[in-house]
């Protein structure tokens, strides 16, 4: 029974917002966060060694800026009134100037920096004056400081603290360190995530047909452990498959003689209804048998070699084979061109999509078409019958599987049709899957590995 209701996300499994962001391969990640550590901590370097400068800066002005200001504007006491304006620009420096006469502008100090620095300046100042200190929005923390002359005239002293300057090539050094590193933490991430590549690029090899890629057994040492324990892994499943095909073809065999024997007494039965019955349960016995054995084979390895092949004349010689036993099976669509492909693989898959759509349905029809940019062939098998439940599309392409209950062979089979069409698609690179239609009926949908062969 089907419901409308949405399945509710389970929340354990829905990753974080920032993890979604992250990028979707492991040397991505690691050179990111490599990569973002080694930034952080050279800013943060760089924070570190710029506020140390500045505070010995601010020390080295509150020790000796002062004196120099109340040293020059006892120079400018000294000095005739008519020769203060000419030691101005000799006395003038980084961070502080003086003005003579009018006031000094500004408000009161109001930062604790501003505030030390400024009483250093007027203790400094003594036995002279100090009329007014103000603090001033241009330059930054910068200050106006009247002072009374002996002779009763007024200079401003225009002072201000100067942070630590950079150098421009520091910054480019520290782009430099940052692009060395960079690269650094790329190659030895690469080193490290790439045998993981090929290990997992091995392991896709893998397929049916137990004839996967042998890692070289060399680099780091528990590289090269882990590309050993992947080979021998190989080898013991290769084995298993070939002990369990060779049992089932010894099983096959053994059994041929028994059920040889019994056909022929059957045949020296009187009754012929019991003769009839006996007669359909050994060839049901003879067919599980057969079938076991070639699924068993599918799994054990494809040997046939990709060959170019006329893909529209295999699809039509097949629905004309149908044809001639007296089953309909219509051809929808061209492949247009040669393909690629196993011919007797591909012959086997959709001998037993067809056979399987006329066992449950009366209306076969042989779709194909090419799709995507590539244009990969699809070749889909279409029938009329009541379908599969959508919990069991993907159970029926398991062995002896089915979704009758019955044994009986006109309805149920043996349930290894789908799952031999299913294995050998594997082994050629191929994709089932298994589609119930809008309209009623089944699709059974065969995408190709490699595009149509020009």
């Amino acid at each position: 029974m089907s419901t409308s209701a949405n399945p509710v996300a389970n929340p354990a499994t829905v990753a974080p917002r920032w993890r979604r962001l992250l990028p979707g391969s492991l040397f991505s990640r690691v050179t990111l966060i490599i990569v973002v550590g080694l930034a952080i901590a050279q800013l943060l370097t760089f924070a570190a060694i710029r506020y140390e400068r500045n505070m010995a800066l601010r020390e080295l002005m509150m020790i000796g800026i002062e004196r120099d200001i109340a040293s020059s504007v006892a120079i400018l006491d000294r000095l005739p009134a008519t020769e203060r304006a000419g030691w101005l620009d000799r006395l003038e420096r980084r961070n502080y100037r003086f003005v003579l006469g009018g006031s000094a502008l500004g408000s009161a100090p109001r930062s604790e920096a501003s505030q030390q620095f400024a009483a250093a300046i007027v203790d400094a100042m003594r036995p002279f004056p100090v009329v007014k200190v103000g603090e001033v929005a241009w330059p930054p923390e910068g200050l106006q400081i009247e002072v009374r002359l002996g002779d009763g005239s007024s200079v401003v002293v225009h002072a201000m603290r100067v942070g630590m300057p950079v150098s421009g090539w520091v910054m480019w050094l520290l782009a430099g360190q940052l692009l060395v590193l960079a690269i650094c933490a790329w190659v030895a991430v690469r080193l490290v995530t790439r045998p993981l590549a090929q290990l997992s690029a091995a392991a896709d090899q893998l397929g049916p047909d137990l004839k996967g890629r042998t890692l070289v057994e060399e680099g780091p040492t528990e590289v090269a452990h882990a590309a050993r324990a992947f080979n021998a892994m190989q080898q013991r499943i290769a084995g298993y498959m070939a002990e369990r095909v060779e049992i089932l073809a010894a099983i096959s065999h053994d059994l041929q003689t028994p059920i040889t024997r019994m056909r022929l007494r059957t045949d020296l039965m009187d009754d012929t209804h019991d003769r009839e019955k006996i007669r359909q349960d050994l060839d049901a016995m003879n067919a599980l048998v057969r079938e076991g054995v070639t699924y068993a084979r599918t799994l054990h390895g494809a040997t046939e070699p990709p060959l170019r092949i006329d893909a529209d004349a295999l699809f039509e010689s097949m629905v004309a084979d149908y044809e001639d036993v007296g089953q309909q099976v219509r051809l929808d669509g061209r492949a247009g061109a040669p393909i690629v492909s196993r011919p007797n693989a591909l012959r086997r898959i959709l001998m037993n999509l067809i056979d399987n759509a006329l066992k449950f349905g009366s209306d076969v029809t042989l779709r194909v078409q090419t799709e995507g940019e590539g244009g990969r062939l699809v070749v889909s098998v279409l029938d009329n019958g009541p379908g599969i439940p959508p919990d069991e599309l993907d159970a029926v392409l398991k062995p002896f599987y089915r979704v009758e209950s019955s044994r009986n062979r006109s309805t149920g089979g043996t349930g290894l049709g789908l799952a031999i069409a299913h294995q050998l698609a594997m082994a050629m690179g191929a994709e089932l899957t298994l589609h119930n239609r809008p309209e009623g009926g089944l699709e059974a949908r065969l995408a190709l590995a490699a595009a149509p062969a020009r």
